[in-house]
């Protein structure tokens, strides 16, 4: 049985770091440069050469075809230089998946691990983790690229904040909060790039959609359509934050734009996002693709352009540098010829994208030859990583309810049969989620039952959306009259939330809810209620005398991870990354609407716990666990802090200061201003447990702010009846500003209130030398 302490995930952490590969890699080709290559004595394969100088040799030798043809995601090769074609689009959001063409599974890699759906992971609230899964999926992608049947341009993770619970990719991404979007970016990107040398990179990760990208398909509006109308204020505050962690903090080497507009431009044609924002101010070192055929899209279904030569240099003119589709490959010779774009900007474009694949090796000759050359066959699926997969979907079951007596975990000694009902009691591929592969093998909730406990199995719905007469609900009814307890697996599936599939209700689908309570109803013992699903969903009818956990989608382990919380063998310990709304929300709420703060004007309550404002199912951070926990301030937190600002700046600002009672971010002196809060946390209860700290600050009031806002976490794990001192560091700039409607990052002058947990602690943050 897995010890259920971060100290395992150390120990992972290192086995995947040093622990050296027995397999034998299959050979590849080498893409470029090998030793019988017609070019390998010219400078662009000289190794001992910078990167710069060679991508700049290689596309001086290219002719205008050969450049144009290397635009688009199958780009052709160039066999006079001895340079292979290359398919760009390979995926892993939570383990190597088959979405994109360039991965096969079969022969020597038949599968991959399949870790928790992100939306899980994130509920873990443990950075580290996020990282070492990273780790663990880049190990098993460059084996697959080294047998020949993979890519190492992984265009993951999706790190849109999830706006609307009604989204069906809502899942795929780390939840509502851009601190939280933020920083699981840039943990996962540094697991899959894991660079090294001088600016090499083992994979090529790409965060996606740039930007304000989060409805699919909603009551005939469609992604392909829709243009998000979006203010400078929540561009820069919500939106922006998760890509632009990616690419300072995280190092990304690509960032994808997406289908939709943004206030009238489409996210693929606009130079102040790609070339100004990306580019220029993040400093991307990498390349920026379009989603799959959005060139396309915004000629063939926006109309955005007349003709498709204008599409292509508006495109390119803009920043992008590789189109996911052919559209380029087909417009861009013409548009040339036209004077629409010039031969500098397909220069531009090629010299990005060639610049990775050169730190990626691929202009390096003989892959086995190379760093990471000898992961082969036995780096996939290894024990270590399914173990980690199902570490991880143990820390990310949030148990949102438990009875007053504390009726979980369920004790194996007085049970002698449990009913396992449900659409999902059996679930394999649905625990896997959206933008997976093959998994190594499935441990469903049944399954990891049985192993604790004899069962009796009825599914009450003969699938997840349960409708029709003929449901076998009595049986089910039935089983749970026989047994000593009952756990009812319910939720959804990709059938009701997926790319291209948006909700129109909250509620659990079809009659899974008369389920639930005719089940209840007849169950002789404690019953447990399962949600497995991505989005929330509405369970207040389920609030009386049951227990409930959700477990989102839990990956290839799932079934074993739920069993081992219900019965006890692991302590939980996650928090919900979303805010978990009431049915009425939607029906309130335009999806279309894409306001973050809300306006009473208008009966609109906001989104998220930033800014909604009204009732919830469960707030954004809930979670309980089989302890308790206590916090307390270790050593002194000022009560007043200074922002420093130059004296040219002082004479100049002192009045719009005092007007406005903020000081913009651009005019403080940022380097090193933080204040550190140390916090004791206490474990008050039996039980070892990981507790997360979560720390937020409210702003002073008068001001458009968010009503409060996460600016750290950490987790922890901590002993019975012990305690650990957590150090938080919190940047004034960065944490305790918001951004105003002109999309300019301020920190208000006044009262800030810090809580964490049952306690609060006020900061009166001022101006050095001003009395105001």
């Amino acid at each position: 049985m897995a010890k259920s302490t971060l100290l395992l995930l150390l120990h992972l952490h290192f086995l995947l770091l040093f622990i050296s590969s027995s397999s034998a890699a299959a050979s590849r080709p080498a893409f470029a440069c090998a030793p019988e290559s017609p070019a390998v004595s010219l400078p662009f394969c000289g190794t001992s050469l910078p990167i710069r100088a060679r991508v700049r040799d290689l596309v001086g030798r290219l002719t205008r075809e050969e450049k144009i043809q290397m635009l688009v995601n199958k780009a052709a090769g160039v066999p006079r230089l001895g340079i292979a074609g290359y398919e760009w689009w390979s995926e892993a959001l939570h383990g190597v998946s088959n979405v994109g063409p360039a991965v096969r599974f079969g022969g020597a890699f038949p599968s991959a691990t399949s870790f928790p759906q992100v939306i899980s992971s994130a509920a873990s609230f443990n950075a580290s983790l996020w990282e070492i899964i990273g780790i663990a999926v880049s190990d098993e992608a460059r084996a697959m690229y080294n047998g020949g049947q993979a890519g190492l341009t992984m265009w993951s993770p999706n790190v849109n904040v999830f706006r609307d619970p009604r989204w069906g990719r809502g899942q795929e991404t780390p939840g509502e909060d851009p601190t939280v979007s933020g920083r699981y970016a840039a943990e996962y990107v540094r697991g899959l790039q894991q660079p090294y040398g001088h600016n090499r990179l083992k994979l090529a990760a790409c965060c996606k959609h740039y930007t304000a990208y989060d409805l699919d398909n909603w009551k005939g509006v469609d992604r392909f359509h829709f243009n998000a109308v979006v203010s400078k204020q929540d561009l820069e505050e919500t939106f922006n934050v998760p890509f632009k962690a990616c690419v300072v903090e995280g190092k990304s080497a690509s960032i994808m734009c997406s289908y939709n507009q943004v206030n009238g431009i489409p996210s693929c044609a606009d130079p102040n996002h790609l070339r100004n924002t990306i580019r220029g101010q993040w400093g991307l070192n990498g390349y920026i693709v379009s989603d799959c055929d959005s060139v396309d899209v915004l000629y063939n279904n926006q109309h955005y352009t007349s003709n498709p030569e204008d599409a292509a240099a508006d495109t390119l003119k803009a920043g992008l540098d590789l189109d996911c589709g052919s559209f380029l490959a087909q417009h861009t010779g013409s548009a040339v010829q036209k004077g629409k774009v010039s031969d500098g900007d397909i220069d531009a474009a090629v010299t990005h994208t060639v610049a990775v694949q050169m730190r990626l090796g691929m202009y390096d000759g003989e892959p086995s030859e190379q760093h990471f050359g000898d992961l082969g066959p036995n780096d996939v699926c290894s024990s270590a990583h399914q173990e980690l997969a199902a570490e991880a979907a143990r820390q990310g079951i949030v148990l949102l309810k438990n009875n007053k007596r504390g009726a979980l975990p369920l004790s194996t000694a007085n049970l002698h049969t449990v009913a396992v009902i449900g659409p999902n009691s059996d679930a394999t591929v649905t625990m896997i989620g959206n933008y997976a592969g093959v998994p190594c093998g499935y441990t469903s909730p049944l399954q990891g039952i049985g192993r604790y406990a004899k069962t009796i199995h009825q599914m009450g719905c003969t699938n997840v959306a349960c409708t029709g007469d003929d449901q076998p609900i009595d049986a089910a009814v039935d089983a749970a009259r026989q047994a000593d307890a009952t756990i009812m697996v319910v939720g959804l599936d990709q059938s009701i939330e997926a790319e291209g599939r948006d909700r129109e209700s909250l509620l659990l689908p079809g009659r899974q809810q008369e389920l639930v309570l005719k089940v209840a109803a007849a169950s002789q013992g404690p019953t447990v209620l399962v949600l497995m699903c991505g989005g929330p969903v509405d369970v207040s009818f389920a609030e009386n005398n049951r227990m409930i956990l959700w477990v989102g989608y839990p990956g290839q382990a799932g079934g074993a991870a739920i069993a081992d919380v219900i019965f006890g063998a692991y302590n939980p310990g996650g928090k919900l990354p979303v805010t978990w709304y009431p049915e009425e929300y939607v029906e309130k709420v335009p999806m279309t609407t894409m306001a973050m703060r809300a306006d009473p004007s208008k009966n609109y309550p906001g989104r998220s716990y930033r800014f909604y404002t009204g009732p919830v199912v469960y707030p954004f951070g809930h979670g309980l666990s089989y302890t308790t926990f206590s916090h307390s301030l270790a050593r002194r937190v000022p009560a007043e802090f200074a922002i420093p600002i130059s004296n040219s700046l002082r004479a100049n600002y002192v009045n719009l200061i005092e007007l406005n009672r903020t000081v913009p971010v651009i005019h403080a002196q940022c380097d090193g201003l933080h204040i550190l809060v140390h916090v004791d946390v206490k474990n008050l209860g039996r039980r070892d447990g990981t507790h997360t700290v979560l720390v937020y600050s409210s702003p002073p009031v008068g001001h458009s702010a968010p009503t409060k806002q996460l600016v750290a976490f950490k987790k922890v794990y901590v002993v019975a009846g012990r305690q650990i001192r957590v150090i938080i560091k919190i940047d004034v700039c960065k944490d305790l500003s918001f951004a105003s409607v002109d999309g300019i990052r301020r920190i208000p002058i006044g009262d800030h209130n810090l809580q964490i947990g049952e306690l609060t602690h006020s900061i009166s943050v001022k101006v050095d030398g001003l009395r105001i």
